[in-house]
């Protein structure tokens, strides 16, 4: 059964999940901590032990997607088409074993509009994934590997692409997976 505090982190980690799913299905504004208690099976007086508020929930679910989405930057850059076919296949294979993966996409990209609470749309609109990528599309322009144009036009599109298709999967995990040459055919020559 695991040691209390395992036990702790695993109550912690299924109440987030159902938090995620439910902002992403029925959005933050329209959700309640007695629906995330009932779909997590537990009361609400016993999720506020977790989160204090819907507020701090929303927080911590944003963090998590910060930590996730700044993780290709660790990836080595020397290769440039490698490091976004890297991501890619990283990214398709993940989500093969982590199904709320393609909703956190969605849940970030909400988080960033206007309407989120304030706290939690400072922690989303510091991830910007197409800042960094454009540094590797120059590189690899002046190899001469991907495709003329404005580096950070082209990130942002192979983003917007990314995100797309996050989209899909998160609303129909059934939606076949596309090949991640196609996306690369955003940047690549």
């Amino acid at each position: 059964m695991g040691t209390r505090q395992e036990q702790r982190e695993q109550r912690r980690w299924l109440i987030l999940k159902c938090a995620l799913d439910l902002f992403v299905r029925r959005g933050y504004q329209e959700t309640t901590i007695g629906q995330i208690a009932e779909a997590a099976s537990m009361s609400t007086g016993l999720m506020f032990h977790y989160f204090p508020s819907k507020e701090d929930l929303y927080l911590a679910l944003v963090s998590i997607g910060e930590e996730g989405t700044n993780a290709p930057k660790g990836q080595q850059t020397d290769d440039p088409i490698a490091y976004f076919r890297d991501f890619l296949e990283e990214l398709f294979a993940l989500t093969e074993e982590e199904p709320w993966i393609p909703q956190m996409f969605v849940l970030m990209a909400h988080a960033q509009r206007e309407g989120a609470p304030e706290t939690v749309r400072d922690v989303a609109l510091r991830v910007d994934q197409a800042e960094y990528s454009a540094k590797i599309i120059e590189r690899g322009q002046a190899a001469g590997v991907m495709r003329n144009g404005d580096p950070l036009a082209l990130s942002r599109t192979f983003w917007a692409a990314v995100q797309g298709v996050m989209e899909r999967w998160a609303s129909n995990l059934e939606e076949k997976r596309p090949d991640p040459e196609w996306l690369l055919g955003i940047l690549a020559k």
